[in-house]
């Protein structure tokens, strides 16, 4: 009986060990959540999105001579990004039309009594209740454009009244150029024809340090004291652009009535320094809207180091080449 108590005794003491040399360690996750921030933190630091379009609730229209008008907004993981684009948006539309300021007051004021209304139901629900009815920022948005889509319409009547025949239109839309290395960068396209002899068209780009969260200008991404070289090396690409597009028989003569200006509109492409120009600043009309490139190898001493390419992915390039080569032979 005695030997049997023992033998049960060294079963439980055996089995005891064997459970407890299966438990995990208790520093093994502590090990993991780092890996798991750095990867989160990664994610973060990339633009990502897309555009949704705004509910502008234009009236019901048949035939071929309907206003057209469509705005877009950007939903992205950046929002500070997307509050950004949408003044933009504000802004693009206070240059397009021509909104008188009783309009834009009436707005301002509707939406001032509709969220005073909201704040008064939100006051009397229940938390959750109130929660599920915040505004979004496509409504926040959608409202402040109301003033500018009932101008649009009224435009419409007016030129309609006349006999004019014309079929008006506005587009403004964002899209995500880079995500993110060496920074984000987001253009904003917009057209429009409110009946006058041609229509209007632009591009902005707007370029952001996702670790700062912060525009940058072209100024932030020049070397120190480097904005007359970079002027310097654009007019040389001016030039040619002017030559081989046959603008003027010289580029002398050309200036006389389109003079070079430095184009604070930019971005960096895979190709080199874009600066974008609009509509008349170094052209006429029928030029559109101009681009001049200037490739990264003249402008090796002009940009900070952080805005050039990065001379590992070249040698990592030109490695895997090497390889691919060696293997064929």
């Amino acid at each position: 009986m005695l030997k049997n108590k023992t033998i049960f005794t060294l079963s439980l003491v055996a089995t005891a060990i064997a459970l407890s040399a299966c438990q995990p360690k208790q520093a093994e996750p502590k090990e993991d959540k780092p890996v798991q921030s750095q990867a989160a933190q990664a994610e973060v630091l990339k633009l990502a999105g897309d555009t949704e379009k705004l509910s502008l609730n234009l009236p019901e229209c048949d035939g071929n001579s309907c206003p057209e008008i469509s705005i877009e907004r950007l939903s992205s993981n950046q929002a500070f990004i997307d509050e950004f684009v949408d003044q933009q948006i504000l802004k693009q539309l206070e240059q397009t039309v021509d909104i008188s300021p009783k309009s834009l007051n009436a707005g301002q004021q509707a939406t001032t009594a509709t969220e005073k209304s909201k704040d008064s139901k939100q006051a009397q629900a229940d938390q959750p209740a109130a929660s599920a009815s915040m505004e979004t920022p496509k409504q926040k948005l959608e409202k402040q454009l109301a003033p500018y889509r009932d101008t649009f319409l009224s435009l419409d009547k007016e030129l309609k009244a006349l006999s004019a025949n014309h079929q008006i239109s506005l587009m403004i839309k964002p899209k995500i150029l880079n995500a993110g290395q060496p920074l984000a960068t987001v253009v904003l396209n917009s057209s429009s024809y409110l009946g006058g002899a041609h229509g209007s068209s632009s591009q902005s780009y707007y370029n952001f340090d996702l670790k700062k969260k912060k525009l940058v200008q072209l100024d932030d991404i020049l070397a120190p004291n480097q904005k007359a070289a970079l002027e310097q090396k654009a007019h040389e690409v001016f030039k040619s652009w002017v030559m081989d597009a046959k603008l003027a028989n010289s580029v002398d003569e050309y200036e006389q009535a389109w003079k070079f200006t430095l184009s604070d509109n930019f971005y960096l492409s895979t190709q080199g320094l874009i600066l974008q120009y609009g509509e008349y600043e170094i052209g006429p009309y029928v030029v559109g809207l101009p681009r001049l490139t200037i490739p990264y190898e003249q402008l090796q001493t002009v940009l900070k180091k952080a805005y050039l390419p990065q001379p590992e992915v070249k040698n990592e390039a030109a490695a895997s080449a090497a390889s691919d080569s060696k293997a064929q032979s």
